[in-house]
């Protein structure tokens, strides 16, 4: 069985930093693409940031320069960093990994983000 276990939400002033982490079982991590996706209530889901197994990134326009990506294959695990955050980026965040070769796509049950004064 697959599992993905997302930590690290929480509530932040506008400016402050959050730290979100999935770590993953049951799958060869380092063959899949790991990703954070975000759900804001009434908007449809959207690709946050993604990496590759061999370490390459891809960073939406509204969070470039303020989140950063980064994987640990030794761990099985996948970050995010996010700096400088506005209300906008209030939302779910769900962690993903997706093999495409394979047509294998898995998803964490998502960590509430939310960022309010």
């Amino acid at each position: 069985q697959v599992h993905l276990v997302e930590s690290g939400g929480g509530l932040v002033q506008p400016g402050g930093s959050l730290r979100l982490s999935c770590e993953i079982s049951g799958i060869i991590f380092s063959w899949y693409a790991m990703g954070w996706h975000r759900q804001a209530p009434g908007k449809q889901r959207e690709l946050v940031a993604e990496i590759s197994g061999g370490g390459k990134t891809n960073t939406a326009d509204s969070v470039s320069g303020r989140f950063t990506i980064s994987r640990d294959n030794a761990k099985n695990t996948v970050y995010l960093q996010m700096n400088s955050l506005k209300p906008e980026d209030t939302a779910i965040y769900y962690c993903n990994a997706r093999h495409a070769g394979l047509g294998r796509d898995f998803w964490g049950q998502g960590t509430q983000v939310t960022v309010s004064s």
